[in-house]
């Protein structure tokens, strides 16, 4: 007999998996998809209101005979997103996952397999821009494959910045740099990381620096924009983590892709290889997280694994199906 569906907690999450090990499932799934044995399904959402939105993702992996999906609604009081994962073959319940916790570990993931992929081997300096949810887990990020040294942060309000700059020295010990515009953030910076959720765009092709690699994580719906179209102009790279969706959702691709009409240089993430060369002559790389359901599935596999293996989580039985008399 299978084992019975497993109701996993943030707590739960957050107690069998760390930022490496997501790094490491997360590598898993894109070495799945680069060969096939993974499928993603692209990204749906509807909006209403004042910028409440409901979001679903999910993927298969043939490897692991497991489906998911996770949808979650953004309102201004917050969010609840859940992942829930299916036996492929069967279609029974696996497992459902309270997956703020494992968002925040897959989008960190995420970031930090692009930067270790595009950014320069020495790197030892990030600007961020953006103090909210995600920001200390992208300075984790960054740090998780580059040797860094010196953090410069930026946004609008001087209190955010200085109550990030107090986290940052306290949990990683790095130099922080408070900066006063966006400018000043990344003036020279080797890696760049927009976490915001900025409507209008801030950044600007002539304020990187050259050889910069930019991580774009914050603007996953067209009415929001963090960087200028002009920015991809300089790129040798673009990479997505789901080219589907930057195609239906970035305004800031649209806006730069959509009036050739030739996306073909915009390359999935699974498709950038391991350590790319970066010559004397390489310019800005860039990448943009859209969230991806291969990445939550790959994750949210790893940590029932893990689950099952401490016990933990709360096993319950799965819905009973029953005939409906319809007379």
């Amino acid at each position: 007999m299978s084992e019975p569906p497993l109701w996993i907690t943030e707590a739960d999450v957050a107690a069998l998996l760390d930022l490496r090990g997501a790094i490491a499932a997360l590598e898993r799934g894109l070495a799945a998809e680069a060969r096939g044995a993974a499928l993603d399904m692209p990204k749906t959402h509807v909006r209403w209101g004042s910028g409440n939105t409901l979001h679903a993702i999910g993927a298969s992996s043939a490897d692991d005979a497991v489906a998911g999906t996770k949808t979650w609604t953004h309102t201004a009081g917050g969010a609840t997103p859940l992942l829930i994962l299916f036996d492929a073959d069967t279609g029974a319940l696996r497992a459902v996952i309270e997956a703020f916790a494992l968002g925040q570990l897959r989008t960190a993931a995420v970031s930090a397999v692009a930067t270790r992929r595009l950014a320069d081997a020495d790197a030892d300096e990030l600007a961020l821009i953006g103090t909210g949810k995600q920001a200390l887990a992208q300075v984790a990020a960054v740090r998780a494959v580059r040797p860094l040294r010196v953090l410069r942060v930026y946004s609008p309000s001087a209190a955010h910045r200085r109550s990030l700059a107090e986290r940052v020295r306290a949990r990683f010990g790095l130099e922080v740099r408070d900066a006063g515009s966006v400018a000043e953030a990344v003036d020279g910076s080797p890696i760049v990381t927009l976490a915001t959720r900025a409507r209008e765009p801030f950044l600007y092709a002539d304020m990187l620096a050259r050889g910069a690699h930019v991580n774009a994580i914050g603007a996953i719906t067209p009415d929001r924009m963090e960087f200028s179209p002009d920015c991809l102009a300089r790129c040798a790279v673009v990479a997505a983590d789901s080219v589907p969706a930057v195609q239906r959702l970035s305004r800031e691709f649209q806006e730069h892709f959509g009036r050739s009409g030739d996306w073909s240089t915009v390359l999935p993430l699974c498709r950038v290889p391991a350590g790319v060369r970066r010559g004397a002559e390489t310019d800005v790389t860039l990448f943009k997280a859209m969230g991806m359901g291969l990445s939550d599935l790959a994750v949210g596999i790893d940590v029932v694994a893990r689950a099952h293996a401490a016990g933990r989580g709360r096993p319950f039985a799965p819905p009973a199906q029953i005939e409906i008399d319809w007379l």
